[in-house]
């Protein structure tokens, strides 16, 4: 299956839209900018892929609170705020998903698969971790190179 065919982005999708949280957890190690990513795991669709933590968000819950619960609930840590991001709408064959992107660098504890999912902390300009979730890797995506930006704008800052 080609990756980026799996994902579309149709804005006339007629299917119930399901709103997303996603948490972009930051943090600089060694002057290096990383970013958490986690495997899906076995008996959710796409099983095995990587992608930015979250989930679904409940009704009449905002989108902090829902990153908040969601990463607690998945990784055992405690995140004190988000920053808006970007939203995104692709279309899967199982589902039409608004993404709701955030960032965070405001979080405590050691990330730890409270649902057995493996994660990984990667260099934005360097991911290592495959297959990534068609959505993340579609032409319409803007996340990753949003991300790319940020920590370019952040290292010349410094200079």
């Amino acid at each position: 299956m080609n990756q980026n065919d799996a994902a579309t982005h149709n804005p006339n999708d007629s299917r119930k839209l399901t709103r997303v949280a996603v948490v972009i957890i930051e943090r600089m190690v060694e002057g290096g900018y990383e970013v958490l990513f986690a495997q899906r795991p076995e008996g959710k669709a796409y099983a095995g892929y990587w992608e930015f933590p979250g989930g679904k968000i409940e009704a009449n819950e905002s989108i902090a609170a829902a990153s908040i619960r969601e990463i607690e609930e998945e990784l055992g840590i405690h995140v004190r705020s988000v920053e808006p991001l970007t939203s995104e709408r692709f279309s899967y064959p199982h589902a039409h998903v608004e993404l709701n992107f955030v960032t965070t660098r405001e979080w405590s504890g050691e990330p730890h698969g409270r649902e057995g999912q493996a994660f990984s902390w990667q260099r934005i300009d360097n991911i290592r971790v495959s297959p990534l979730l068609p959505a993340l890797l579609h032409e319409e995506s803007r996340v990753l190179a949003r991300l790319r930006q940020r920590v370019s704008g952040e290292l010349s800052e410094r200079d």
